[in-house]
């Protein structure tokens, strides 16, 4: 794991000063070592740089920028089966001279070119320069596991696993993209391959992007899509045979992310997708399996008891670290730097601190995210299915004239219900559902936080829509299902741009390597194919996933309502957080910065603190827009 960062300047007025400024602002992803390369060609100037946590091949041997005969390149990630691509390679007559996985991928390309991605079990954001061919190749894993960003403007491309290394070109032309913004606003992300930056884009995940140093011409094409997986024919296999091979292939995802030359833990919440890794881990192994809870005093938000009688039950070498709610508090200024793009998600704070913890133990820890998106765990696929169903039923004339009747009566005005948690919100979201009832629409009003005629209200100017994998209809007639399509898009959107940011950012902010077992390729690949009343049974969610976790820790153990790893963001906007939203919602303020419309957020505020509890989220958003304004945009 580590930073990469680079340029390719067709002006050739880049040089090494400033790719060392670039490389240094991500000191945190590699604080092992650093190496910055530049190349001249005929028609641009190029620099490669890379910050080093070293995980496989602790000696110079795994340095980067690598070279290799006519082949230059800086890699952030981890190939796991890289042992398995150098033995085949050698029966090639390919020779090494280090146990790197970073030197597997040069041979690779040599032996396979492009294709040779298809071998790879990892995750990885790869760029390569072909002198030979004069090319330079960007690759994104198939999940997105691992950032890539690239601004290209005025003959100027610049890439770096963090924004902020971009930003620091002296070329850089810092616009902000109000599209961006406004599905910021109603995410809480950028989806990808947008940025908050004009000019400035994510390589989507499972792409290859090629630029042609003769022509300048850039290509974007796709090297792995889950929708390919989706779109086979559903397995014919039994319950007991589905459980066993599907036990089979975690356990080897898992065994997969513990190959390194350091130690290695595992974030352990006690739900059922940590539970399953930490046990699948320590089942075959003598040695104890390192874990990690962070706790909280709220009992609403704290897991760690749980964790703690499981990792009790496994076996396991256990670590539980109780925060106060000062060090949560105290994470609130950095958040900016790190999620140098606007990032809403407030779990990005007690993910941060897990990390702290884990660093003082292990260089590794495995994460256990994207169970909820293979095996669907979310609550909101449990409102879609139950209700969804309900509402499509209601004939088309009578569902709108509901809608136009709950237009005509505002939430204030409906007696004890507008009393109620999240009442305004949850009237809004069953409006937008009786005006057009397809999955769609419902998948996206569940995932916003602010509705389009929201974001006409709040934003200063018109914005466009942007499109993204929200918009996908790749999934054929033959095998379409609510759920089906819910997952698929949430692989693409949710799962990349918030959940995978997140932990990426957060162990990255500690020097930690982060990895995914739930997000082996094989793993979607297999469960996309299984029977969906496997994963959903009954109202029973990530159904097949439980039975095989009841294997190793008891039902009774592990049967509780899902809980989220949040913060109180309720009570830190009314009391320790007040002063910022005091300052960054001044009429003054807003009315010079000139982006939002000053009336409809002193709206929101006060709602808020007139007891409209529900706005907390909103101000949320709001608020970690500002924080990151202030810090990159001023």
């Amino acid at each position: 794991m580590c930073g990469i960062s680079g340029f390719i300047d067709f002006t050739n007025k880049t040089d090494l000063s400033v790719l060392k400024k670039m490389n240094d602002t991500m000191y945190h992803r590699g604080p092992d070592g650093e190496g910055l390369k530049m190349y001249n060609t005929p028609n641009a100037t190029i620099g490669f740089g890379h910050r080093r946590l070293s995980i496989i091949d602790l000696s110079e041997g795994g340095s980067q920028p690598m070279e290799y005969k006519q082949f230059h390149i800086v890699f952030n990630g981890e190939i796991y089966n890289y042992n398995e691509i150098r033995n085949q390679l050698i029966e090639k007559g390919h020779t090494f001279h280090s146990h790197s996985d970073t030197e597997v991928i040069l041979h690779a390309y040599e032996a396979w070119g492009l294709d040779c991605v298809h071998q790879f079990i990892g995750m990885f954001a790869i760029v390569i320069h072909d002198s030979e061919k004069n090319e330079v190749h960007f690759i994104r894993d198939r999940a997105g596991i691992k950032p890539l960003f690239y601004y290209w403007y005025n003959d100027l491309l610049l890439f770096a696993s963090e924004l902020k290394a971009i930003v620091e070109h002296p070329h850089f032309k810092k616009e902000l993209n109000m599209n961006a913004v406004a599905s910021y606003l109603q995410y809480g992300y950028v989806p990808n391959p947008h940025c908050i930056y004009q000019h400035t884009y994510k390589l989507n995940p499972g792409y290859f992007l090629h630029l042609n140093l003769d022509t300048k011409e850039i290509v974007k094409k796709q090297f792995w899509n889950v929708y390919d997986a989706y779109n086979k024919p559903e397995l014919k296999i039994d319950f007991v045979e589905a459980k066993q091979e599907t036990e089979k292939l975690l356990k080897s995802a898992c065994d997969y992310r513990m190959v390194a030359d350091v130690p290695v833990g595992v974030f352990l919440s006690g739900g059922y997708d940590s539970t399953a890794v930490t046990a699948l881990l320590q089942k075959d192994r003598t040695e104890k399996i390192k874990t990690f809870t962070i706790g909280f005093k709220d009992e609403k938000l704290n897991e760690a008891e749980y964790a703690k009688d499981v990792a009790k039950h496994l076996g396991t070498d256990h670590t539980e670290y109780y925060c106060t709610e000062k060090e949560a508090l105290d994470i609130v200024p950095n958040l900016p730097f790190y999620y140098d793009e606007p990032f809403a998600d407030s779990s990005a704070i007690p993910t941060t601190l897990v990390s702290k913890i884990a660093r003082e133990k292990v260089t590794v820890a495995l994460s256990a995210d994207a169970g909820d998106e293979v095996f669907a765990g979310y609550n909101r696929y449990d409102y879609i299915m139950k209700f969804g169903k309900k509402i499509k039923a209601i004939p088309t004339p009578i569902r709108k004239t509901m809608a136009n009747v709950m237009n005509l009566v505002d939430a204030d005005s409906i007696p004890i219900l507008k009393n109620k948690y999240l009442f305004h919100s949850r009237y809004e979201k069953v409006k937008q559902f009786l005006r057009q009832a397809d999955d769609a629409n419902m998948n996206q009003v569940l995932s916003k936080q602010f509705l389009p005629e929201d974001i006409d209200k709040l934003l200063v100017s018109k914005t466009t829509r942007l499109v993204s994998a929200f918009d996908s209809k790749e999934l054929n007639d033959d095998r379409y299902s609510t759920l089906s399509y819910i997952m698929a898009i949430d692989y693409q959107t949710y799962l990349v741009d918030d959940i995978l940011q997140k932990v990426d950012r957060a162990t990255m902010t500690h020097s930690l390597e982060g990895r995914e077992p739930f997000l082996d390729h094989r793993v979607i690949e297999w469960a996309a194919q299984l029977p969906l009343d496997y994963k959903y049974n009954k109202g029973i969610k990530k159904h097949i996933l439980r039975e095989i976790t009841h294997q190793y820790v008891p039902k009774e153990m592990m049967d509780r309502p899902k809980m989220g790893f949040g913060i109180p963001v309720e009570q830190w906007l009314s009391v320790d957080l007040k002063h910022l939203v005091d300052a960054f919602f001044d009429e003054t303020y807003l009315k010079k910065q000139g982006i939002f419309n000053a009336v409809e957020v002193k709206k929101i505020i006060h709602a808020f603190y007139n007891g409209k509890k529900e706005r907390a989220e909103k101000i949320w958003y709001l608020l970690m827009f500002q924080m990151w304004y202030e810090k990159w945009m001023k």
